[in-house]
């Protein structure tokens, strides 16, 4: 184990994605979070094919937390149905994992 959990999500607006990063970290459910740009996401909802601006965000958490980081998402987004994923993590640079869990810890 990496010692690193990762968590994409995608948000509506860059300010959703902002508002939602910052109280994450805050609560320390996330060390930090990659606002990477805007994306076009097509995908059918409801029967109709939709193409969307969204703003993936990859949050980065101890495996420990992963699952309590997931639920708050999931409580805090305005989607009703968001994607919210967990990303296999196969090995971390030792510092950078103990930075994560310093930031958790806090």
């Amino acid at each position: 184990m990496s010692g690193v959990a990762l968590v994409y999500t995608l948000f509506g607006s860059a300010e959703a994605a902002d508002r939602v990063a910052r109280q994450l970290i805050a609560e320390r459910l996330a060390a930090c979070a990659n606002m990477l740009g805007a994306a076009t996401s097509l995908y059918e909802w409801n029967g109709v094919m939709e193409s969307t601006a969204e703003v993936p965000v990859l949050f980065k958490t101890t495996p420990s937390r992963r699952d309590a980081l997931m639920a708050r998402i999931a409580e805090l987004h305005d989607y009703e149905v968001p994607a919210i994923l967990a990303l296999p993590v196969e090995s971390a640079d030792l510092a950078y994992a103990k930075w994560v869990a310093e930031q958790i810890a806090k």
